[in-house]
């Protein structure tokens, strides 16, 4: 079986990225009911230009429609549906079933995939949900493996099922949470959560009125108590099992996260997912992979529920600080093989002598130490400290465009890895 990869896009630079390393399909949102508000997200007119790019490489686009829109949001919705007709988008992502229905009236051949924000946990309502004439059920992410492939069991071959791999994870089920819009009237569930899950409260523990005697204590670490905020999920050494559960589609979770995020998340499962399709019997997790996905923003690492159930295992994380990725140099956008030279369009600072990385798609970082930098006048500088200046990069090896110059990630090893 064919396993999808999806991955996220905030902007047009994010879903290029997404495709160029490696995705099948990109998840984006219009400006408006989107889950991510705060993300740039695209415009009518960038929406059409997004299919026609993803679709001139053969890939998908998938737009969300996954609010909970209110009664006077639905003269808007009807207007945006009519809006996008002609987009030749491949499927939409929705939650609500009012949405669900006018979409079947506007768009009455548009394939309909049912957001995790349905909290989908059983096969009567993926059956319930495919009998309306959805396609794909976003499982919640609560849900474990033996779950997943009692699911898979109990519906149709063709009705296919999508779980979320890697990214941020929810306190509450599958993100149907009320708290940002209680503490500052930001509704989560129409796309405008401030994420107070995250937020750091002061407390040492909570006592229920009814019951004196059962006190949870809450752990307060140096940074911090954190009873709500969730441990990311990462799935990368898992392969195996996650491609012979049942599930059709694997979902990266981050349209708000930057470009260098999309590339090297989606880069990493790329050549994890290749590597089992090639020789499955004979497949061998590379820790370097790992190593791609910790370079990344994230919190600490978990595997969700996959292995565990939600009422045992709560995955707290016991911080609130990101471990912050590798510093994004730059992007390759063209290069010289008869002087070595990339051309490369700088994004931070970085000088001679710098130790850095190449990333390219199906490729780990390619360490070399930085020597030559020259201007667009080809004369030598000792920096590129100009956002979003262009300069000539000596190099030890090709380099595409796309390709992105980073901060190497392990000093200690560099020297060995060269």
């Amino acid at each position: 079986m064919s396993i999808e990869l999806l991955s996220p896009a905030g902007d047009m630079e994010k879903l290029k990225s997404a495709l160029l390393y490696g995705a099948d399909a990109v998840y984006m949102a219009g400006n408006v009911f989107g889950m991510r508000a705060a993300a740039t997200n695209f415009s009518t007119e960038q929406i059409f230009e997004a299919t026609t790019y993803a679709h001139s490489l053969g890939k998908k686009i998938y737009l969300t429609v996954n609010t909970m829109p209110h009664w006077y949001e639905y003269e808007i919705l009807e207007k945006y549906l009519y809006d996008i007709k002609d987009a030749n988008i491949d499927a939409l992502i929705v939650s609500d079933l009012g949405v669900f229905e006018t979409v079947r009236k506007i768009l009455p051949d548009m394939e309909i995939h049912v957001s995790t924000q349905a909290n989908s946990v059983s096969h009567a309502a993926c059956n319930a949900w495919h009998k309306l004439g959805a396609s794909r059920i976003v499982l919640a992410r609560e849900l474990n493996f033996d779950e997943i492939k009692a699911i898979r069991q109990r519906i149709p071959k063709e009705l296919e099922l999508e779980c979320f791999i890697h990214g941020s994870m929810c306190i509450s089920y599958s993100g149907r949470c009320l708290i940002s819009g209680n503490l500052n009237n930001r509704d989560a569930n129409r796309g405008a959560c401030s994420q107070p899950c995250r937020w750091n409260y002061k407390m040492y523990e909570i006592e229920e009125e009814k019951r004196p005697n059962e006190r949870m204590p809450v752990i307060e670490t140096d940074e911090g108590t954190f009873i709500m905020a969730s441990k990311d999920m990462c799935m990368i050494e898992h392969i195996p099992d996650l491609m012979e559960c049942g599930i059709n589609c694997f979902k990266i979770e981050g349209r708000m996260r930057s470009a260098y995020y999309t590339a090297c998340v989606t880069n990493a499962y790329r050549m994890a997912i290749d590597t089992y399709n090639k020789d499955k019997e004979n497949y061998i997790y590379n820790p370097l992979w790992k190593r791609e996905l910790e370079s990344v923003s994230h919190r600490e690492y978990h595997t969700g529920y996959f292995y565990d159930k939600v009422n045992e295992v709560p995955n707290i994380s016991s911080g609130n600080k990101n471990v912050c990725e590798q510093s994004y140099f730059a992007v390759a956008e063209g290069y010289n093989s008869e002087k070595g030279m990339a051309y490369f369009r700088q994004r931070n600072k970085f000088k001679i002598g710098d130790k850095v990385e190449i990333l390219s798609p199906g490729k780990t970082g390619r360490p070399f130490t930085v020597q030559e930098i020259y201007n667009e006048k080809n004369e030598p500088i000792d920096s590129a400290q100009h956002p979003g200046m262009y300069v000539y990069v000596k190099t030890p090896f090709e380099v595409k465009e796309g390709d992105i110059m980073r901060s190497a990630i392990d000093l200690l090893s560099f020297e060995e890895r060269k």
